[in-house]
């Protein structure tokens, strides 16, 4: 059981509807009365990505809150692709803020995370004390190209984005093997660059991993990502990579004041 990997921290799991009549799945440890911590998990993770994290910040006071993200593991996954765009992840996390009861909270993101933490910061700032993220640098919007077309234009359409682009085909791939050993060949990357599909490898022919369990990840840990992965499969994750220029598209548009939910009085 994931709890029992973190005991130290008493990991609580409840379900949070959001705006959009989503269901989130979300793990909380620590103090109810502490001040909140909100983590946010990346591609192809879950809430469990933050579980040492967890039980280091209720050790120290904090109440630490890590969702499911739409999608994935035990939160719902719509099936409309549209529904992945980063409106859609801001106002689950204003929403899931406002479950939480404390007019600020501390934000940290991962990868996709990251990302979502970024426009939650710039959409709703009235809501952060303080953001950490790793791995994604904020990028403005670029008003001349979208940011697929941006990637195609740096490193050709063999960049693994732009090969997420058509619906099936890395469902299909991911299909072909096992789950354990497709998380294993993600969590084991080791090269710092761009992941680049040729046209005479598959995806998991390119991924620079050996395909053995990292040392920071036990077995145990990758049955328990493999269960929920399983359950859902991983076309919600890769739906957040084929709604970005969609959200570009939308951002500062007319289109934001469909998501009231989004809006701070002040705006």
């Amino acid at each position: 059981m994931a709890a029992a990997a973190v005991a130290e921290a008493e990991v609580r799991h409840r379900t949070v509807e959001v705006a959009s009549g989503v269901r989130l799945h979300v793990a909380e440890a620590g103090p109810e009365d502490g001040p909140a911590v909100v983590l946010v998990h990346g591609f192809p993770e879950l809430w469990y990505s933050w579980r040492h994290q967890m039980a280091a910040l209720a050790a120290r006071g904090f109440r630490a809150v890590a969702p499911d993200l739409r999608g994935y593991g035990d939160s719902d996954a719509p099936p409309d692709k549209a529904s992945y765009t980063l409106l859609h992840l801001v106002g689950d996390l204003v929403a899931l803020i406002a479950d939480i009861g404390q007019p600020r909270v501390f934000v940290a993101g991962h990868d996709w995370g990251a990302a979502v933490a970024w426009q939650l910061c710039l959409l709703r700032p009235d809501l952060v004390t303080a953001l950490v993220v790793l791995s994604v640098e904020y990028h403005p919007r670029n008003p001349r190209r979208s940011p697929v077309q941006t990637l195609r234009a740096v490193c050709g359409d063999d960049h693994y984005i732009c090969f997420f682009q058509k619906p099936g085909v890395a469902e299909a791939e991911f299909g072909r093997c096992d789950i354990k050993y497709v998380l294993k060949k993600f969590f084991g990357m080791r090269k710092p660059a761009p992941l680049i599909i040729p046209p005479d490898k598959t995806l998991f022919d390119s991924i620079h991993s050996d395909g053995t369990c990292p040392a920071w990840l036990s077995e145990e840990d990758i049955s328990y990502y493999a269960e929920k992965f399983e359950k859902t499969g991983f076309t919600g994750g890769l739906n957040y990579y084929r709604c970005i220029d969609l959200y570009a598209s939308w951002l500062y548009s007319s289109v934001l004041y469909s998501f009231p939910f989004l809006l701070s009085e002040e705006s």
